[in-house]
């Protein structure tokens, strides 16, 4: 997978749970100019989640005038896309189709919970046979519009060849977690 370079998008390494932790946390003190002490523990349980889940992807998205957001990116086959259920019910506000900007085809599926933030899933069908499923989540939801048109130009930019390869010889999800690994 090559990542197109948008502003306001920051991936971070996915190498270990600790390091996926530190460079969250790095990032969200920098666009929120804070030590609040519950930016840590948010970055400790979105890189314990990620690296649960076998995550290709966590970026920060960003916007002026929105709170940051977090994507994420997890590679699985495209007949395993559990997209029916996603569909429907009544916090889905748009599900959109389309094809990104490398020629793939997507599903967006924007979803605004009873809790007024936000969260978008995009599931990217790629050659190989595989489907990438983007989340992207708001723990606000203030400035979703914007944050999320920076994260739908960073996902129609990427290149997905190989990544059905890639995907079948990653090693499993596991190892220490990064709350865990600080005692």
């Amino acid at each position: 997978m090559r990542l197109p370079v948008v502003p306001g998008v920051t991936p971070v390494a996915l190498g270990a749970p600790e390091r996926t932790a530190a460079d969250l946390l790095s990032v969200l003190r920098r666009i929120k100019g804070t030590l609040d002490p519950g930016l840590e523990v948010s970055a400790v349980q979105a890189a314990d989640l990620a690296h649960r889940h076998g995550a290709a992807l966590v970026a920060v998205v960003e916007h002026p005038g929105a709170d940051p957001a977090l994507l994420v990116a997890v590679v699985v086959p495209a007949d395993r896309v559990p997209a029916e259920h996603l569909l429907h019910g009544p916090s889905i506000r748009e599900v959109t189709e389309g094809v990104t900007a490398t020629g793939h085809p997507v599903v967006i599926i924007e979803r605004i919970p009873v809790s007024g933030t936000g969260a978008q899933l995009q599931v990217v069908v790629t050659a190989d046979g595989v489907a990438v499923v983007f989340t992207l989540h708001s723990p606000t939801g203030r400035g979703w519009l914007d944050v999320s048109g920076v994260a739908g130009r960073f996902v129609s930019g990427i290149e997905f060849s190989g990544i059905g390869r890639q995907s079948a010889s990653r090693p499993r999800p596991g190892g220490t977690s990064a709350r865990s690994a600080r005692r």
